[in-house]
């Protein structure tokens, strides 16, 4: 190949590789948008339920209908052994899909005991813990015996 060959083929990858990056929207201007609309009011659309539980460590999930707002959200889970006492937290970040009518939380209870009932309520927050206006009922699961576990979901591809 001449020098004139390898100056046009470096050329056109070059261009090739500019005009890709500039057709790939970068972390930093999707975190630039300006937030969603927030929806009017937000309700659990499906229930909260147990995905799944080992002996010391459960997932909750529930779907809403999209809270709208930042883009970044949290499930939270507020429980405990005894309804009247839900004195434990965990919460789990979600990315709101601006193109999707709903939201699914799944959030991760570590930390739990084997064969133990446990009480919860759900809610969602934005990135700044305002909440979205919308909590459950108190729900309950039972924890399996050591070494077992429940799986009531197919867990999600990807």
């Amino acid at each position: 190949m001449g020098d004139r060959s390898v100056n046009k083929l470096l050329m056109k990858r070059l261009i090739t590789a500019m005009i890709g990056g500039l057709l790939c929207v970068s972390p930093t201007l999707a975190q630039m948008m300006p937030p969603a609309p927030k929806a009017p009011s937000v309700s659990i659309t499906i229930q909260p339920t147990l995905e799944s539980a080992h002996d010391d460590m459960a997932i909750i999930r529930w779907t809403t209908n999209n809270p709208g707002g930042a883009d970044d959200h949290f499930g939270v889970v507020h429980y405990g052994t005894s309804p009247n006492a839900l004195t434990e937290m965990a919460k789990s970040h979600v990315r709101l899909n601006r193109g999707h009518s709903d939201a699914m939380f799944r959030v991760h209870l570590d930390s739990l005991q084997p064969q133990t009932t446990y009480y919860y309520t759900v809610t969602s927050t934005d990135g700044s813990g305002t909440s979205d206006g919308v909590q459950s009922n108190v729900g309950q699961f039972t924890t399996p015996p050591a070494g077992q576990r429940i799986m009531n979901y197919p867990q999600p591809n990807g």
